[in-house]
């Protein structure tokens, strides 16, 4: 068996029981008289049936396919009966039977599926609702006639082939982003020690410092004077001991790091993979269906290189089966329908996977006749979507096409008809924050496209610095960079305006917008050249000014955070050298906020006297120690308060934070602090520093994601001045309460 079979196998192993589970769990619901969700139950069977057709295990196809049949009567309303339950275990326990054998004896042909569970599924759906399966889904594994007269248990699990224990370890896809997440954790505790190393490098300044002073002392002072003396002795020794133990903690931190960026490095490598490795399977069986079905199709897969996050991969793979599955069913048309329209014999059915602008594009196409307008208004009618007098057009009649049991086909197979293929593609993208949509391609076919987030991904970034900070922008958004003089910007309904040639020869007058004032940060001082970005985003364009281009790295790009970010600007977040985090900005939420801006926000090239931005430019009018374990939410945090003219110091946890506050190293007028922290969570960091003289009137606010009554009251009642949730974060409602306390 060759390797890639081995992995496509043990892929399917654990996929098999996800879905078997689920079932049993539905059956056992309906058992106790509780509603399952029958039609999460049809889906998966439906995704049981097209793993089993990308790994080629035919018998478990049959049985899944009359499953399928089976579980879309319940779901339209006719009971499960105790005949039914009992054929749906026979054929589940038939199936884990199977794969067991499989994995028994790698190498060995597929054993024979006995054939007592597809008859007793077969009996259940007989009568005249049912709608006949092809001969090919429904004829069981080569195998005997009949089935043996017992059906022995499986044997013991052997120990597997050493060959394949060396060359895969199951991980559970949760475990690895939990890994990568706390290998970017480990790195943000680091910075703990930079604390203690500027420490010990005081204490060996002063020591230095007090030595030489007995020095001068012991010279100045009488012979009788010899303790003096001894003093300098021993403020000499204990400088030199400071000294080396500095350089002892600097080389200690040197090696973690290095540790630290090792270990980081390799859980990027275990979370990111190829697209290839989960969705380049899916070209074979596309065409093993086809062959089944006699039709022609050549498949195409482009982009299949990209490193994609593993668990989305995963997500991916069901909808991206259904979609190529969907296009060989309505795309395909007669060989010489197709000829007489100039179109090859064989359907042409594309699988591209892409990094447009801020964004994750997994795209099916087909050069088929393209979506049945008339067919899908006609079907919505009947099914109350479309009132009667109502029209729609061509993309809200193909939003259409994404709801639950949606089909325009004139019969039910293996191919289509349920009307369920779309409904998990759509369900998948909004499980990835993403979206999809159906478009017409011109001159003819279809493509389907889900649009998700960048996550967890390596991209090419543009660094640049707007309102005093770093931000990376996706270098495919970015078609050119840009420095012009001033005086040639013109003005034109209150925007700021610059005339490019564009490819092709044209030419257009594009609005220039600052990236600060898009962000909400204060500006720059206007100089005498302006730089600038020329962003793309689908067909739009928009002259992005920047305070200076910085570098372009190739960096790992993780979700956006939890909170203090918006949505529709931020596509996720990347570390910089030194376990700096910065935010990666969406090119097509900046465009879109730009066009909301009109005239109001686009003066990026006018000197920004008098405005807000100034105002928030003026001195520090406090410090605020910023308290959190998370370096992503503490930096966040930090842009947030120095925007507003606050100076930040940041700790990672509250034994960090009553540390530093105790030894008196700066002064602090506010305390801004999570609760779930390691060492010293925040509950107790405001306990501590409540029974200290020097803190009781120290402003204290809690921002944490525990919004529970219990917590909030807990946290009040041990002195917090504000308890804010970061479900509920919002920006100005937290320099308001800071405001008010200072």
């Amino acid at each position: 068996m060759s390797d890639i079979r081995q992995l496509l196998l043990a892929a399917f192993e654990v996929e098999h029981r996800e879905h078997i589970e689920a079932i049993r769990a539905a059956l056992g619901a309906a058992g106790e008289d509780r509603l399952p969700d029958w039609n999460d139950v049809f889906r998966r069977a439906h995704s049981l049936k097209g793993a089993a057709r990308a790994v080629d295990l035919p018998a478990v196809e049959a049985l899944a396919h009359r499953l399928e049949a089976l579980f879309e009567r319940v779901r339209t309303g006719t009971p499960l009966n105790r005949e039914a339950a009992n054929a749906t275990q026979l054929a589940l326990d038939r199936i884990e039977a199977y794969v067991a054998a499989l994995g028994q004896a790698p190498g060995a042909a597929l054993p024979a599926m006995p054939g007592d569970a597809l008859r007793a599924l077969e009996a259940c759906l007989a009568g005249p609702t049912e709608a006949a399966a092809p001969a090919s889904a429904a004829k069981p594994a080569p195998g005997p006639a009949a089935p043996p007269p017992t059906v022995p248990s499986p044997p013991a699990p052997a120990e597997p082939a050493a060959e394949f224990t060396q060359a895969m370890l199951r991980v559970p896809a949760e475990a690895v982003e939990a890994m990568a997440r706390a290998s970017h954790d480990l790195a943000s505790t680091l910075g703990a020690g930079v604390g203690l190393n500027e420490g010990l490098t005081h204490l060996a300044r002063q020591a230095g410092e007090l030595s030489r002073w007995a020095a001068r002392l012991g010279a100045e002072a009488s012979p009788g004077r010899e303790p003096l003396r001894a003093v300098e002795t021993a403020l000499a020794g204990l400088a030199r001991e400071a000294s080396d133990l500095v350089r002892r903690h600097a080389a200690a931190t040197n090696a973690l790091e290095s540790a630290v960026s090792r270990v980081r490095a390799e859980a990027e490598r275990l979370a990111l993979v190829p697209a290839e490795t989960v969705l380049g399977p899916l070209a074979r069986s596309l065409r093993e269906t086809a062959r089944e079905q006699g039709r022609e199709v050549d498949v195409a897969m482009r982009g299949l290189d990209v490193p994609v996050d593993r668990a989305t991969l995963q997500v991916l793979k069901d909808p991206v089966l259904h979609a190529l599955r969907n296009a060989l069913s309505h795309g395909y048309e007669e060989p010489t329908l197709r000829e007489a329209a100039g179109k090859p014999a064989a359907l042409a059915v594309a699988l591209e996977v892409a990094v447009r602008g801020g964004r994750l594009v997994v795209a099916v196409s087909d050069d088929g006749p393209g979506p049945d307008l008339a067919a899908i208004e006609a079907r919505a009618r009947e099914r109350g979507l479309l009132a009667p007098d109502e029209r729609a057009g061509p993309e809200a009649l193909l939003a259409l096409v994404f709801e639950p049991g949606f089909s325009t086909a004139a019969r039910v197979d293996t191919l289509s008809g349920r009307g369920f293929g779309l409904s998990v593609a759509a369900d998948a993208a909004r499980a990835l924050q993403g979206s999809v949509r159906l478009e017409v391609r011109e001159p003819h076919g279809s493509r389907l496209a889900m649009s998700l987030p960048l996550a967890a991904a390596r991209r090419s970034l543009l660094l640049v610095k707007a309102g005093g900070g770093t931000f990376a922008l996706p270098g495919a958004a970015v078609e050119r960079l840009l420095r012009v003089e001033r005086a040639s910007l013109s003005r034109a309904l209150g925007r700021t305006l610059l005339r490019l040639p564009l490819p092709g020869g044209a030419e257009a007058s594009l609005p220039v917008v600052a990236l600060a004032d898009i962000l909400g940060l204060p500006g720059a001082p206007a100089e005498p050249r302006v730089t600038a970005i020329l962003l793309r985003a689908g067909a739009s364009r928009l002259v992005l000014a920047v305070e200076a281009l910085q570098d372009v790295n190739t960096l790992l790009v993780l979700p956006m955070p939890a909170f203090g970010a918006d949505p529709d600007l931020v596509a996720g977040t990347a570390l910089l050298q030194g376990d700096r985090p910065v935010l990666v900005l969406d090119p097509e939420g900046l465009l879109a906020r730009a066009e909301g801006m009109g005239a109001a926000g686009a003066d990026a090239a006018e000197p920004p006297g008098g405005t807000m931005a100034d105002a928030r430019r003026s001195t520090f009018r406090a410090t605020i120690l910023v308290v959190d374990d998370s370096i992503t939410t503490r930096t966040l945090e930090k842009g947030i308060l120095e925007a507003a003219g606050y100076r930040v110091v940041v700790c990672v946890d509250g034994q960090d934070a009553l540390d530093r506050l105790r030894a008196e190293i700066e002064r602090v007028d506010l305390v801004l602090a999570d609760v779930e922290m390691p060492r010293l969570d925040g509950f107790g960091l405001l306990e501590a520093l409540r029974a200290d003289a020097r803190f009781q009137r120290l402003p204290v606010v809690l921002m944490t994601s525990r919004g529970a009554a219990e917590d909030v009251a807990r946290g009040l009642e041990l002195g917090a001045d504000a308890y804010l949730t970061k479900q509920s974060f919002d920006q100005r409602a937290l320099l308001d309460t800071i405001g008010r306390l200072l």
